[in-house]
């Protein structure tokens, strides 16, 4: 059954700073294209079949009465996460780094998945991940 209708799409919100420096950083180093833009408070972008909605902060509203958008306050405490499974997650890494992303670490290996973190300019978490067929 369809929730609640055919037709829906998932985006994901993330609230950051500053929109350019936000932009940049999602088209340049992820390879996101840019969909539209709101009067340089909101950004509409497409990644990797997923809507991305870079807005930046503000107090509540009608529809969201007590609710305040901000970036994250403590980068080291998350949330939530936008992981990207890679089919090679040290490849993905190093085309990463040229690009200008920071890792908290390289690629750590498990028996289950190769996977290493960073952050967008916000401290937004994301996570490059490649799946391990298992052997048994």
């Amino acid at each position: 059954m369809p929730f609640p209708v055919d037709g829906v799409e998932l985006t994901h919100l993330l609230v950051v700073a500053d929109i350019e420096r936000s932009r940049a950083f999602y088209r340049g180093v992820l390879g996101a294209t840019v969909f539209r833009e709101y009067g340089g408070t909101s950004c509409v972008l497409q990644f990797q079949g997923t809507w991305l909605l870079l807005v930046t902060g503000g107090g509540p509203t009608e529809d969201k009465p007590g609710v305040t958008f901000a970036p994250p306050a403590d980068p080291d405490v998350v949330s939530h996460e936008l992981t990207i499974r890679v089919p090679d997650c040290r490849d993905a890494y190093n085309t990463l780094v040229d690009r200008g992303a920071v890792f908290l670490t390289p690629p750590v290996e498990y028996e289950w998945e190769v996977r290493c973190f960073f952050r967008d300019p916000d401290g937004h978490l994301l996570e490059i991940s490649e799946a391990r067929s298992r052997q048994t």
